[in-house]
């Protein structure tokens, strides 16, 4: 068995098998892998959560409690330009509520949204100011978020994708992510990003992206990012510091990806796997 296909036959020969009428059979996704275009430094301090690209200029949430930010980077050299960090009140802290732990982003017009892993809270940020300019709320966990310009895609430790009203924020529906016409387990989906008729999806804690029809659910692609880090640079990471963060660039149809303390953000095109050898 192919070794980008076990991982997924692992997860799902845990799920139980439910009756159902026959169903055609589904297609199989693509095999991708992760060309790299361009290699950069990325702060290790950052235990990144989500990633946007807008306007030549990346931006970047930084989770884990009492170290979570949003903040603006360059880059080409990994400098955080500015940043904005986000914790609760003294007071709050005080009276022993633990601090927030930043999540996934996404640009809707002139504002940044971030969410919080627990907290069922959503700041939103002046895009050209990073002030706080409104809270939203919302039931369950927050993990990734992307936008294709009409609705927001929100995941949230299941193995459901949330569909957003793009202006209230409201949920409007929950739909279940499949593979290969099974539910993929819960505790995957993280960090998101839209693009046309998709969403890709960092799996926590593996080295692989999943592209999704964002209409039915359905996983169409997989794509092994295991090769960008060197095998020194892997060993020096530790369980936690897994893949993870993915963004956009619509002029290139290049996207940036990096991982949470990783060294390297990577400017990639997903291409097409080299045929298996036996």
């Amino acid at each position: 068995m192919h070794r980008w296909l076990a991982v997924f036959f692992v997860v799902l020969m845990s799920l139980p098998v439910l009756a159902q009428d026959p169903a055609p059979t589904p297609t199989a996704p693509e095999r991708l892998v992760s060309k790299i275009i361009n290699t950069y430094p990325h702060d290790t301090t950052s235990f990144t959560q989500g990633l946007i690209f807008f306007d030549g200029k990346l931006y970047e949430s930084a989770g884990l409690y009492g170290e979570s930010d949003l903040r603006e980077v360059d880059i080409k050299t990994g400098e955080v330009l500015r940043s904005v960090p986000l914790r609760r009140s003294e007071a709050d802290l005080a009276a022993g509520q633990r601090d927030y732990f930043g999540e996934g982003i996404e640009r809707i017009g002139d504002k940044i949204i971030q969410l919080t892993w627990t907290d069922g809270q959503a700041f939103v940020y002046d895009l050209s100011t990073f002030k706080v300019v409104d809270t939203l709320t919302y039931t369950g966990e927050g993990w990734g978020m992307c936008s294709d310009g009409r609705h927001l895609y929100q995941s949230d430790s299941t193995n459901y994708l949330v569909l957003r009203d793009l202006d209230s924020f409201d949920m409007i529906v929950r739909f279940l992510v499949t593979f290969n016409g099974q539910p993929l387990a819960p505790n995957l989906l993280n960090e998101l990003e839209c693009v046309d008729a998709s969403v890709y999806a960092n799996l926590w804690q593996t080295d692989f992206i999943v592209r999704i029809d964002k209409m039915n659910g359905t996983i169409t692609a997989v794509i092994d990012a295991s090769s960008l880090l060197t095998a020194e640079e892997r060993a020096a990471l530790d369980s936690s510091q897994v893949l993870n963060g993915i963004a956009y660039n619509p002029e290139t149809k290049t996207f940036f990806i990096t991982g949470k303390q990783w060294p390297k953000l990577f400017e990639v095109q997903f291409v097409a796997a080299p045929p298996a050898t036996k």
